[in-house]
């Protein structure tokens, strides 16, 4: 399997007062093409200033991130910026829609910014739609749609652009309890079915048990990997026999 991310002997530290605080100490992994990877920790634990830095946003004090074989670290804020549009897609905790567009526009609109015409992207974003089962929601306006319904637009909104790679922070954080199991559950999916890796940041130890591998993070370290995989093809396998039955 191909390396998609690589992160090696990161740090990031932030002065505070006379102290100095490390928000990430010394962070080595590598996450493969197709795979989802959940980071978990508690509020404070450096699981966000993580994403930050895997998504080019925060810049590290020290080490190397290289994602599809880029060095993000080195690169200037232009070039983070096309290598954003390019490569990543994300899923946010507050859905971050426009109110004043129609879901199938609020879909389409990051293909905008890569100057594609309405007529085709809109198109793709009917098709992305479909894919999160909201073929028949398109017209409706955010205020229209469930919570659960506007994450699912926003995970059609990171796909639209055909990422390498989707970030997706606390991606249930707004919403019930059984609404985010199936919205983990579409999330796995879109990772098997669109062959897309998928790094989730969540402080939810249930919720990242959808994923591959579950990286636990505290105080800046990460201090397990758990592998999950024969879990979930165990627990998929269960489904399909009760279904079956």
């Amino acid at each position: 399997m191909r390396k998609v991310i690589e992160v090696r002997n990161l740090y990031k530290l932030y002065r505070v007062g006379t102290e100095v605080v490390h928000a990430l100490d010394g962070v080595d992994f590598a996450i493969y093409e197709g795979e989802f990877c959940a980071i978990v920790g508690t509020s404070g634990s450096g699981k966000s200033t993580l994403l930050n830095m895997l998504a080019g946003l925060e810049k590290p004090t020290k080490g190397e991130i290289v994602i599809s074989g880029q060095h993000i670290e080195k690169l200037g804020e232009e070039q983070l910026v096309k290598f954003r549009r390019d490569h990543v897609g994300f899923v946010f905790q507050s859905f971050h829609l426009l109110g004043t567009m129609n879901a199938v526009e609020n879909v389409a609109l990051p293909l905008s910014f890569r100057g594609v015409p309405r007529a085709v992207r809109l198109k793709k974003a009917e098709k992305m739609l479909e894919l999160v089962k909201l073929g028949g929601h398109k017209n409706h306006m955010p205020n229209q749609m469930s919570g659960g319904q506007q994450q699912r637009v926003g995970v059609a909104r990171a796909l639209v652009v055909d990422p390498d790679i989707i970030f997706a922070d606390e991606p249930t954080g707004n919403l019930d309890s059984h609404t985010s199991e199936e919205v983990m559950r579409l999330m796995q999916q879109v990772v098997r079915e669109q062959k897309k890796t998928l790094v989730m940041v969540t402080h939810d130890d249930h919720l990242a048990t959808y994923a591959d591998r579950i990286f636990h993070i505290i105080d800046g370290k990460i201090v397990r990997i758990e592998d999950n995989r024969k879990d979930i093809k165990k627990e998929q396998e269960d489904r399909e026999n009760e279904e079956n039955q």
